[in-house]
């Protein structure tokens, strides 16, 4: 009997959470006007980028800014760290923020997971940039790593998401700061790596 309620209130659990994520896919259909995804300061994103981590990491760190050609540097950084403001379609993409212009994360990416996490974020954007699905732009990514066109993910990949203005989705809005460690890349699902999370 216990077992039999367990199971039915589990599947209520289930059923409510598929309904609130159509509900919340429908939100965000299609891409919003690029504009809604650029941020008009450039100040205001080098400062933003910069604030995903500690200053004694950030100060010295290649700072990448979004334009409407793709994320280009603004400042060139000499420790190997690079921060950057990623956007919605860094997400997975079945996740309902996919397409959400108010999405805002500041990471700033260790040595080991730069090299993996920038190429990945510059190709994910040329193909939003030229008006790919998500489908398509899915399947260009599976593409490019059976090709060996993007890096492999390296041990030891790691970064910071310590800024206190990240908006990273309208589930979380401002969520809490923490540090992420890459263990492998789930590439079908989200072209990134699977993350450990501690919290703060």
């Amino acid at each position: 009997m216990k077992t039999s309620s367990s199971i039915t209130a589990a599947v209520i659990l289930l059923v409510a959470s598929q309904a609130a994520a159509e509900g919340a896919k429908a939100t965000y259909p299609t891409m919003a006007p690029l504009e809604q995804y650029l941020m008009t300061d450039l100040n205001a994103e080098i400062s933003l980028a910069r604030s995903a981590a500690p200053e004694s990491i950030s100060a010295n760190a290649e700072i990448l800014v979004l334009n409407r050609h793709g994320y280009e540097t603004a400042v060139k950084g000499r420790n190997g760290f690079v921060c950057v403001v990623e956007r919605s379609w860094s997400a997975g993409i079945d996740d309902p923020d996919f397409w959400n212009p108010k999405l805002r994360a500041p990471i700033c990416f260790n040595p080991q997971a730069a090299r993996f996490n920038i190429p990945l974020t510059n190709k994910k954007t040329e193909l939003v940039l030229s008006a790919r699905s998500k489908v398509q732009m899915f399947e260009d990514l599976r593409a490019a790593f059976d090709n060996k066109e993007l890096p492999a993910l390296e041990s030891g990949a790691m970064c910071y998401m310590m800024s206190k203005q990240a908006y990273l989705s309208d589930r979380d809005g401002r969520w809490h700061p923490h540090l992420m460690f890459f263990l492998h890349p789930r590439i079908l699902q989200l072209g990134a790596p699977v993350c450990l999370v501690p919290r703060f």
